[in-house]
């Protein structure tokens, strides 16, 4: 990976292409934009869309990289525990008691958490939550693995606990400083994410060079750590039926991780690494963006089928797909509002 800080991502109005289709008996029915990049083992960009450099947020598919902070933190986590802590679970039961198992090893109660307060993500864990009589809390949102890490990692060394979602404490300060190690360039801007941790805007390139980073780590390594981790155990990263577990599992030592509005990563252990985008948050976009990336890293087509499209239904019956853009769409489209 190329090392260095470039600079700081830039606050504007991302330049989107179409990247995703939505098709429904031969018409065009919805253009889903996006941004999308692609590096190579070099660090160097091999496939690029729409604007890789505009400063976003990544949501949770920044996770791993504020996990390897934790981990050179102190944090002490390992295996499925570490994997947890990088995650966006579906509130399984294994993922609560892991979550409870990580807040234990810090002597601490759920009422430590800062999170907010949530209904189980995956369905079936939902229905099962409800079924026993539970409401929302904040052990069953999806963010309590990295909070209970958080807290985990601040009582290791000494710091406050009760105050460890502001961004001026030193654990915050300690993962922003890990983001623009691994994104290579100063943190563009500083919010609160949807759970109430700290969210450090960065770049789609940024992004995927942090990907890189956490596969190609020496081994033993923080970032290394947390990408063995996720890869040994995808169901703690996300759950049961979810897109991002499914495509780990696929695509040997792949990993992946999601985050709302649109944003995934992925990396290759010889550090191909992926970024994408989608402009207005479409989840459903999300995959077969992704699909259609890692598909220039050299990954079987076969192997990525399941994500490249969802199929359109009209009524019980196939009436069209959602699928990526081609490049030729992209550049065929722009011309046309240009023309316009």
């Amino acid at each position: 990976m190329r090392t260095g800080h470039t600079t700081t991502p830039p606050v504007r109005l991302p330049a989107h292409v179409p990247l995703v289709l939505l098709e429904r008996a031969g018409i065009t029915e919805g253009v889903h934009h996006g941004s999308v990049v692609v590096l190579d083992p070099a660090g160097d960009v091999v496939h690029a869309a729409g604007d890789i450099d505009a400063a976003i947020y990544p949501r949770s598919a920044l996770k791993p990289v504020q996990a390897a902070g934790m981990v050179r933190a102190g944090l002490p986590l390992e295996g499925e525990l570490l994997a947890l802590a990088a995650s966006s679970h579906s509130g399984e039961p294994r993922h609560l008691a892991g979550a409870r198992r990580i807040l234990e090893l810090g002597g601490f109660g759920e009422d430590a958490l800062r999170n907010v307060p949530d209904l189980p993500y995956g369905p079936d864990a939902r229905e099962q939550w409800l079924r026993e009589g539970h409401g929302p809390s904040r052990i069953a949102q999806n963010c309590s693995g990295k909070h209970a890490a958080m807290l985990l990692t601040a009582r290791g060394r000494g710091w406050s606990t009760a105050d460890y979602p502001d961004p001026e404490h030193p654990l915050q300060r300690a993962l922003a400083a890990e983001v623009e190690r691994l994104t290579g360039a100063p943190v563009a801007a500083v919010t609160a994410d949807g759970c109430g941790a700290p969210l450090f805007a960065t770049s789609l390139r940024g992004l995927a060079r942090a990907a890189a980073a956490l596969v190609t780590g020496a081994p033993g390594t923080p970032e290394r750590r947390v990408a063995d981790a996720m890869r040994a155990h995808p169901g703690m990263v996300a759950g049961a039926g979810r897109d991002v577990t499914a495509l780990m599992e696929a695509v040997p030592g792949l990993l992946a991780k999601d985050g709302f509005e649109g944003v995934q990563i992925a990396a290759l252990p010889d550090g191909h690494a992926v970024a994408v985008k989608i402009a207005a948050g479409t989840d459903r976009a999300r995959m077969p963006a992704t699909a259609a990336a890692l598909l220039r890293c050299g990954i079987d087509s076969a192997v990525l089928e399941p994500f490249a499209e969802a199929p359109v239904y009209g009524g019980t019956r196939v009436v069209g797909r959602l699928r990526a853009a081609t490049g030729e769409e992209q550049l065929s489209r722009v011309a046309s509002l240009h023309r316009a």
